[in-house]
């Protein structure tokens, strides 16, 4: 039973929804303000399976055959039934919003809804649109982009989002700040390194269709010391920098300094080979840890 519910989990991208309910939360405290009301956490979660699935279920027929595609082969029709539950769970609770706080919609500005359209509009792109004469804009074929893409989509999901979205429900005013700025840049850093984490683990695949992604062209060793590590530091730094800001105590900046830290231990430990649930487990895993940091940094150290 426990070994069919891990893979359940993770390959049914019920572990993505979660990561990204848990970040918004940690983004909504780090940057002092109240939670959005349950409506939006599920449809958050709800459209991300819905997302990820999709693209899961369209790559198993391009894809060489590995364990996450034999498994959505295996679990064909319940993957099917998962992605229309979550798909209309999704409705639903944007319909709710919106009939609830309709009004408010109004009163959001131009950069807000640049804001919001952007991000799903390069979530989008990153696949491809499944149309003939759209099938050039697929940004996931810029290798060495792939990471930075998903790290941008993912910070403005759980960074910016929330806030418009509690504008919404609220009527209240958000202006996006420095701090704001900040807390984007280390969640793009974090998640972006993330991404280039998992091509190393793509590295056989993307090599052979000859996709230039940084393990591609400059290797394992130089990815992890000259790019991920850097990277790392940058995200790190762009914390300190919010940190200092908000006057947050040392015992707060060492919660949040956590995920930093094991993100550099995982970071080397990919010299050597794993299995795919290892990634999705240990590297996405490092998702939840650093939200989960954040909230305690917020809740548990005092000011």
């Amino acid at each position: 039973m426990f070994k069919k519910v891990i893979p359940a989990v993770f390959f049914g991208n019920y572990f993505y929804g979660l990561c990204a309910v848990a970040l918004s939360i940690e983004a909504s405290l780090q940057q002092r303000y109240p939670l959005n009301g349950p409506v939006w956490y599920v449809l958050l979660f709800s459209a991300l399976v819905v997302y990820y699935t999709y693209a899961y279920i369209s790559e198993t027929s391009v894809h060489a055959p590995n364990k996450r595609t034999n498994w959505y082969i295996n679990n064909r029709q319940g993957t099917m039934v998962s992605m229309l539950i979550c798909t209309a769970t999704a409705y639903v609770a944007a319909i709710y919003l919106l009939c609830q706080h309709g009004g408010n919609i109004w009163h959001i500005q131009a950069w807000q809804w640049a804001a919001i359209s952007i991000f799903p509009a390069v979530a989008i792109l990153y696949y491809g649109v499944p149309y003939k004469h759209l099938e050039l804009y697929n940004l996931r074929r810029t290798g060495w982009l792939k990471p930075f893409l998903i790290g941008f989509v993912w910070a403005g999901s759980t960074t910016i989002y929330p806030l418009v979205f509690f504008q919404v429900e609220t009527g209240l005013h958000y202006t996006f700040s420095y701090m704001a700025l900040l807390l984007f840049i280390k969640n793009f850093m974090f998640i972006s390194v993330l991404g280039i984490m998992f091509d190393i683990k793509d590295y056989a695949s993307d090599y052979n269709q000859q996709l230039k992604t940084f393990v591609v062209q400059v290797g394992l060793r130089k990815t992890i010391f000259y790019i991920i590590i850097p990277l790392s530091a940058l995200g790190f730094v762009s914390f300190l920098a919010f940190a200092f800001t908000n006057h947050f105590n040392t015992l707060r900046v060492c919660f949040n300094a956590i995920p930093f830290m094991l993100l550099l231990l995982v970071a080397y430990s990919m010299h050597r080979r794993k299995s795919i649930l290892y990634y999705l487990m240990v590297i996405d895993g490092l998702m939840l840890v650093k939200a989960v940091c954040g909230i305690l940094g917020m809740l548990v150290v005092m000011p």
